[in-house]
């Protein structure tokens, strides 16, 4: 064996290539595509909520006793290797490379665009069903969230969203025509407050202010 075949060789970190990138892991995750890894998902988040809140053990010491078991894995891993005179593997020089890191960087930058966009359309636009919507459901959040620690509002969280996106592609024309239906009702509503309500109010301010400049 030569000096070249002998030494060890770095073995990068690298993420499974997707061709939109990291997103497209998180579609496939929640889209129960990848079901090994959606699986190991719901098991770590319950896992974590029945440890943390059902026990009472506290976040240092899950891991404390994660990093313990990680660490004695390897040690029993390297050690079985050398019993039986196999060559271990050099985790020592791993590496996250450059495309990795940069990749990662994109899907966060990506992410925060995408929120700050929502964030414009919600406010900036004039579209007053998706904003009372908006309004509506953070208002609901802070309510929710005054009644449970965040662990659990987490939790839920973490299982909504490993089983509506699944919910809403099976069932996602019902689920148009009803929000359709929901955004012409509304838009009805809307047209007659404003026609029966807003409409009497101007007419009397602008009565009101027409009687005063004649005075």
């Amino acid at each position: 064996m030569s000096a070249a075949e002998a030494e060890p060789q770095t073995q990068p970190l690298t993420t499974p290539s997707y061709s939109s990138g990291g997103s497209n892991i998180v579609k496939d995750v929640v889209l129960w595509r990848e079901k090994k890894l959606s699986a190991s998902v719901l098991i770590v988040a319950t896992a974590t909520w029945v440890l943390m809140e059902v026990y009472q053990f506290n976040f240092l010491t899950i891991i404390s006793w994660l990093a313990m078991f990680v660490v004695t894995s390897i040690f029993l891993y390297a050690n079985m290797f050398r019993l039986l005179g196999k060559e271990t593997l050099n985790l020592s020089r791993l590496e996250l490379t450059q495309e990795t890191a940069e990749r990662m960087g994109n899907t966060i930058r990506a992410w925060i665009e995408e929120a700050l966009r929502l964030l414009f359309r919600v406010s900036a636009e004039e579209d007053w069903p998706v904003f009372v919507g908006v309004v509506a459901g953070l208002w609901s959040l802070s309510y929710v969230g005054s009644c449970m620690h965040f662990l659990t509002f987490l939790y839920i969280g973490i299982v909504g969203c490993m089983t509506v996106p699944i919910t809403y592609v099976k069932n996602e024309d019902k689920l148009k025509r009803f929000v359709e239906w929901l955004k012409m009702k509304s838009r009805m509503v809307y047209e007659i407050i404003d026609e029966k309500a807003i409409n009497k109010i101007k007419s009397r301010v602008m009565t009101q202010m027409k009687g005063k400049k004649r005075e």
